[in-house]
């Protein structure tokens, strides 16, 4: 059986779907970023809790830092 499928480099085989792959890095640069402001967020609140010995107020911190990262990084 003869193998009928292009030789050549993939680009010049399948079309690509550009669109498709814009809106996977779209979202690959959104959950970066957030899951960046998360950890760093929640670094931050756990140092302030664990210094200032308030589980309430490193909460509310933590909170804070969401918000106002979340209105930053829109």
């Amino acid at each position: 059986m003869a193998d009928h499928s292009p030789t050549g480099p993939v680009e010049l085989g399948a079309k690509m779907d550009y669109a498709e792959h814009d809106r996977t890095y779209a979202g690959f640069l959104a959950l970066a970023k957030y899951g960046s402001l998360f950890c760093g967020a929640l670094l931050l609140a756990m140092a302030f809790g664990f210094f200032a010995g308030g589980f309430f107020s490193a909460l509310i911190l933590f909170a804070l830092i969401m918000a106002v990262g979340a209105f930053i990084l829109r």
